[in-house]
């Protein structure tokens, strides 16, 4: 699910998440591949902590990535980026598997239905200590890997390997996406597109550029939801317009504790 901002709006967005990153080491850098324009972040989960978030303490939907925490307590310093982290209903509840901080709050989703969550086979994204995965959802329940962090949502865009294979090379449905993957158990990838492409278009940049075996779409529309602290556009209603469910934020790791900052 997304909330539209424009392609327009996106682009200002992913060079602004560019020069922001050039200013706080942000692991963000343009990436040009087969005719299309990308913003990739890779992750070292030996320098960055990865976080997800849905509810304030006090129950209440974050909503908004710019309503996240800019820091947070014991080894995590400064919020670097912010990103849709999967499918929502109407009420911002996660509609698949979704496990903060060890406690899963929503169950997997194994039914059929419509829409791109439902372009089987699906998929998670998890983090266990510092090793994370994406996996098809059917061998992620067979695996139970205990993780600190899960989210579930789809299509899968690689499957050891391959690409998901009701993608069309010949497509004509294009649209902004965003994605992630795991090149190693250390390193994450996230994709945001910087224009329209097509799930075959996008998959194929995880597959052969990003040299991941497994990636998991997690947003797509006019524009992909991102924020970044240092760059707020009106336009773009502080990262997206409308409220959001589950997100990501990643945060640098800091040397000592850092005070929770709202």
């Amino acid at each position: 699910m997304i909330r539209p901002i424009g392609v327009f709006a996106a682009a200002v967005i992913a060079q602004a998440m560019l020069s922001a990153g050039r200013a706080e080491t942000a692991p963000c850098r343009p990436v040009a591949y087969e005719h299309n324009a990308y913003t990739v972040c890779d992750i070292d989960l030996q320098r960055h902590a990865v976080k997800l978030f849905w509810k304030r303490p006090d129950g209440v939907p974050y909503a908004y990535l710019s309503a996240l925490p800019r820091a947070l307590e014991r080894n995590s310093g400064r919020l670097l980026f912010a990103t849709n982290a999967g499918m929502f209903d109407s009420a911002l509840k996660p509609v698949g598997l979704y496990i903060e901080q060890g406690r899963e709050l929503v169950g997997a989703n194994t039914r059929s239905g419509y829409g791109n969550f439902h372009m089987k086979p699906n998929g998670v994204f998890f983090i266990a200590g510092e090793a994370a995965g994406v996996l098809e959802t059917g061998a992620y329940l067979r695996q139970r890997p205990h993780p600190d962090l899960a989210t579930q949502s789809g299509p899968m865009l690689v499957i050891n390997d391959r690409i998901h294979p009701r993608f069309d090379r010949k497509s004509t449905s294009l649209k902004v996406r965003s994605g992630v993957g795991v090149r190693d158990a250390k390193t994450v990838v996230f994709a945001i597109s910087r224009g329209e492409v097509s799930f075959a278009a996008f998959a194929q940049l995880f597959k052969e550029h990003l040299h991941c075996a497994n990636a998991l779409f997690l947003d797509g529309g006019s524009a992909p939801s991102i924020y970044v602290p240092s760059y707020v556009p009106s336009s773009a209603g502080g990262g997206n317009v409308l409220g959001l469910g589950p997100m990501l934020g990643v945060f640098e790791k800091a040397s000592g504790p850092v005070r929770q900052v709202r």
